[in-house]
């Protein structure tokens, strides 16, 4: 890890820096397009104020949301084991994923 990007002194420490900025991104950007949508619904009559917390999920649907938060915490684990330095992270595992999906 070069100086200039090494803030902590610490890589692990860093990457767990990382982590949390990338936690706090996601949900604060979840966080306000769910806001914007439910106050777009109600002001609609789509929905009643409060009836999406009151939401019972399908068989199907819960598979849809497991499956969201398997690959958010994919993405999440990404950041603690990725390898390289912190310039371009995740190199080895985008050349990776681009061999992969090129079939070699």
């Amino acid at each position: 890890m070069t100086e200039e990007f090494d803030y902590f002194r610490d890589r692990n420490i860093g990457k767990l820096f990382d982590l949390l900025l990338q936690v706090g991104t996601e949900l604060h950007v979840t966080d306000q397009r769910l806001h914007a949508m439910e106050a777009l619904l109600v002001r609609h009559g789509v929905l009643n104020d409060g009836e999406l917390d009151a939401l019972r999920a399908t068989e199907d649907e819960q598979r849809v949301l497991d499956a969201r938060r398997e690959a958010a915490v994919a993405r999440l684990m990404r950041i603690i084991t990725e390898s390289g330095p912190a310039e371009r992270p995740l190199r080895d595992q985008w050349e990776a994923t681009l061999e992969k999906r090129a079939g070699r």
